[in-house]
């Protein structure tokens, strides 16, 4: 029963990963829930180790049928990796709990932003060219995968909010552009968990087959709706995880 309820989650995971990213507000808390004796970290490992080949795939299926920019995201997400191990490192010298209370307030006012501006993100119009679109790109790259090594919550979300409101991409061009920045922070999450030893392999492999059907699925419907429908579940996500890490702040 354990591993049916931990496949269904990953697979309800890569369905909205791959549409907004935020699997791993369903993925994680389910495992901490189904195997409350294990050591989180080993759950922790064990998500990346499945949500990785949601990402992959999810990638690989946007790139077919989006205008990937290879020369602007490659060098992003080689930064995103290196930002996210750097952030991994830091989080063993000093603890991320002040940002457990930040971070519900950040996410209110990207939320609160995005319903405001009801037109953003409806249309593809990059507002940088050459070594500005290459820099402004990095930057996020590089500050966003930092986080997600440091403390992780939201970070799909806060790359399709940075590239939709900085970089002026449409919801959907910015969720193709941030499954390649998040696959780069995660894999790098994804080898420390591996060399410390904290993934359960036994359970990574049925997980990840869950999560890459979830993944497909949902990157065929956010193609077939487009940005508007893209929007609309990142509205969603953002308000769960408003909720949730509400919660871990202030009643936990």
């Amino acid at each position: 029963m354990e591993l049916l309820i931990a496949t269904f989650a990953s697979a309800l995971a890569g369905f909205v990963d791959s549409i907004v990213g935020g699997g791993g507000l369903i993925l994680l808390p389910a495992l901490l829930a189904v195997y409350p004796a294990a050591p989180p970290a080993t759950l922790l490992g064990t998500n990346k180790s499945a949500s990785v080949w949601g990402t992959s795939f999810a990638a690989w299926q946007y790139s077919q049928r989006v205008p990937m920019r290879w020369r602007v995201l490659l060098p992003a997400a080689g930064l995103a990796m290196g930002g996210s191990f750097a952030g991994a490192w830091l989080v063993t010298l000093i603890s991320p709990e002040f940002l457990r209370r930040l971070l519900p307030v950040v996410l209110l006012a990207v939320l609160l932003y995005t319903l405001a501006r009801k037109d953003m993100g409806r249309h593809h119009r990059p507002r940088f060219e050459g070594r500005a679109e290459l820099a402004a790109t990095a930057i996020v790259g590089l500050s966003v995968g930092f986080y997600d090594g440091f403390f992780g919550p939201g970070t799909g979300s806060f790359f399709v909010f940075l590239l939709v409101r900085w970089l002026g991409y449409d919801f959907l061009n910015a969720s193709v552009a941030a499954k390649l920045l998040n696959l780069s922070s995660n894999a790098a999450a994804l080898v420390l968990f591996t060399w410390t030893g904290h993934v359960w392999w036994h359970l990574a492999l049925p997980l990840a087959m869950a999560n890459v059907a979830g993944s497909l699925l949902g990157t065929r419907m956010a193609l077939q709706h487009g940005a508007g429908f893209v929007r609309g579940v990142f509205l969603v996500v953002v308000s769960a995880l408003i909720c949730k890490t509400s919660y871990d702040a202030f009643f936990r």
